[in-house]
């Protein structure tokens, strides 16, 4: 490792907050909690690792002050969660000290780079679990070129921060350094507990759960109600495509059909396990930020949740589902503050009436932090159909992970690049293999980029893209239908008694 020749010691940062307290969890935090609770004990997987540069020439004093300062603006760093006889609260700690390590790494313009020193800091910061009750979710790092600080390294609990948390963060960051400091955060996570149970908050949850029923009546039992494959050894993977063809494409199509780009990628998503599993009516969740609200908007902590999205694709083009396919996200989105355990009551009661589980293990994750690709490439003239194929050239696939267990079975999500298309797909291998995961980025860029010169037919989505449907054998008869219109004719299929276990229904 890089920081193997480094010196290294620990120095504690006080802080003393302006309120200590206790509270239930937001839903936000429940959404994590309940997560972290269905992985092994020991998993790391939702710990964040994360860097900071150090703007301008501070010195050690300046850096472990703005660490300080963090600390007691935002209440969520120095929060403990506790069970307790009415379930998980949170413990919010009004003073105490973190343990801040400090490495120096040498002169600058060695063989040392700070950020590179501070991404492998904060990976191993965020390798071990954290002990909820009596550590504070955060671990820190600071690193010293030439007696210099030059990058700050976090290892984060997800109960602490999500994506929309972390960019907040950043931004304090900045103006703690640069001494431009304003007040204190109004909202923290015990307000927006309080806001969820007794203020208009709770009426919201309300109205999600009703949204949440009617689409989950309607909803397939399981897309991926075939036989399994033999599975690879982690069983799931993630692989990402970078395509600036991707990108321009999705852009030139949302300013076309008037929608946005998520809402391009997320239908395109629908279409394509639509026709790689047969059924005419997709049901995902999405990733919602819950950001919308000024309050959340400004919160430090997780807001994150999962909405509900359903599209019906029994025939027309993908210019038509993708404007349906806007309202419907849009829809989603709206849908998704509510209790995440409540909500786990009503799909299992839900999956009574129907008879079975339902499984929502296909997600979206748009994870950009703007919502846009700022710096792409322009094409000339715009929009041409011709240099946007073009561009399909510089694609480049890439395994990212691998992992025993995860909670999907099929998750598309963007990342953070600003000059490029980055989209990765999750699969559980042993339905999703991995010949079929790299199909499945692949057709998304074909579809897209055709789509920019033609209006694609949905039933021709398949041929198009060199997908194959998956085939059901002798053995898993059909049953019955798919709650959809009358008028799309749609079967769902399932295994006989004697056939095959169905796929995988693991829930979030």
């Amino acid at each position: 490792m890089t920081t193997g020749h480094a010196s290294r010691r620990t120095v504690v940062v006080e802080f003393a907050g302006a309120r200590g307290g206790e509270a239930p969890l937001t839903w936000g935090q429940s959404s994590i909690w309940r997560l972290t609770t269905w992985r092994a004990e020991g998993d790391p997987y939702f710990n964040i690792s994360w860097t900071l540069p150090v703007y301008g020439r501070r010195d050690l004093e300046a850096v472990l002050g703005a660490v300080r300062r963090l600390f007691e603006r935002h209440e969520t760093l120095r929060t403990n969660f506790r069970q307790g006889p009415e379930g998980m609260t949170q413990h919010v700690a009004r003073t105490g000290r973190v343990m801040v390590e400090v490495v120096e790494v040498g002169e600058a313009g060695g063989l040392f780079r700070p950020m590179t020193v501070a991404r492998e800091l904060a990976g191993r910061l965020a390798a071990e679990v954290f002990d909820y009750a009596v550590e504070l979710p955060v671990r820190c790092a600071v690193v010293m070129v030439g007696g210099r600080p030059r990058a700050v390294a976090f290892g984060l609990s997800h109960l602490a921060v999500d994506g929309g948390a972390l960019d907040l963060l950043a931004a304090d960051w900045r103006d703690l350094l640069a001494g431009c400091e304003g007040p204190d955060p109004v909202w923290q996570p015990m307000d927006q507990a309080l806001f969820e149970r007794e203020g208009p908050g709770a009426a919201r949850g309300e109205r999600a759960f009703r949204h949440w029923r009617g689409v989950l009546e309607r909803a397939p039992g399981s897309m991926f109600d075939y036989p399994p494959y033999p599975a690879e050894e982690p069983r799931f993977i993630r692989v990402r495509m970078e395509s600036v063809a991707l990108g321009v494409a999705a852009d030139t199509l949302a300013a076309r059909w008037r929608v946005s780009s998520a809402s391009v990628l997320t239908t395109a998503s629908a279409v394509l396990l639509s026709a790689l599993t047969g059924h005419r009516r997709i049901a995902m969740q999405l990733i919602a930020a819950n950001r919308h609200d000024a309050r959340i908007g400004g919160l430090v902590g997780p807001a994150a949740q999962d909405g509900i999205f359903a599209l019906d694709l029994p025939g027309g083009t993908l210019a038509e589902a993708t404007r349906v396919g806007h309202r419907q996200a849009l829809t989603g989105y709206q849908h998704a503050l509510y209790e995440p355990f409540e909500m786990m009551e009503l799909r299992a009661e839900l999956g009574r009436e129907r008879g079975g589980p339902i499984d929502l293990s296909a997600y979206f994750n748009d994870a950009r932090s703007t919502g846009d690709w700022p710096e792409l490439p322009a094409v000339e003239p715009p929009g041409d159909p011709a240099a946007i194929a073009a561009l399909t050239e510089r694609t480049t696939f890439s395994l990212t992970g691998s992992w025993t267990e995860v909670d999907a079975t099929a998750q598309f999500a963007t990342g953070q690049a600003r000059h490029t298309c980055e989209l990765s797909l999750l699969a559980d291998t042993a339905y999703l293999p991995r010949a079929t995961v790299h199909a499945l980025l692949r057709a998304m860029e074909t579809l897209l980029v055709r789509a920019v010169a033609e209006d694609v037919p949905l039933d021709t989505v398949a041929a198009l893209c060199d997908l194959t449907p998956v085939e059901r054998p002798d053995g898993w008869d059909r049953s019955a239908p798919d709650p959809v219109p009358a008028e799309a004719g749609e079967t769902a299929w399932a295994p006989t008694s004697s056939g095959p276990v169905a796929a995988g229904t693991a829930d979030r």
